[in-house]
């Protein structure tokens, strides 16, 4: 039977800086030698503050269905956006030309 290996704080807390600076959870994890679903778990224990209740599955998940739903909409209204910018310069091209037409009998 495997023993379970025992990471002491100071340890943990290196190991969560370390991953978020260079912004490879998986790449840290291997040069530690621990699995990066330790270093995922290490980094969310990190998230909830000394002294606050660490946030249950239920409520970060409602949370990150929030974030991907207002992602949503932010990618719809950016496209909303850039189909607009399109028609005005098309439709300022076609009264440009309607306008050197007016001009040109002059």
């Amino acid at each position: 039977m495997k023993t379970r290996r025992q990471y002491d704080d100071e340890f943990k807390k290196m190991a969560v800086e370390l991953s978020q600076a260079k912004g490879s959870l998986k790449a840290t994890a291997e040069e530690l030698g621990i699995t990066p679903q330790i270093l995922t778990r290490w980094r969310r224990e990190r998230v909830a503050a000394p002294g606050t209740p660490a946030l249950s599955r239920a409520q970060v998940s409602q949370e990150q269905q929030e974030i991907v739903r207002l992602k949503k909409e932010l990618k719809q209204a950016e496209l909303e956006r850039d189909i607009l910018k399109k028609a005005v310069g098309i439709f300022s091209r076609g009264d440009r030309a309607a306008d050197r037409g007016k001009y040109s009998d002059l």
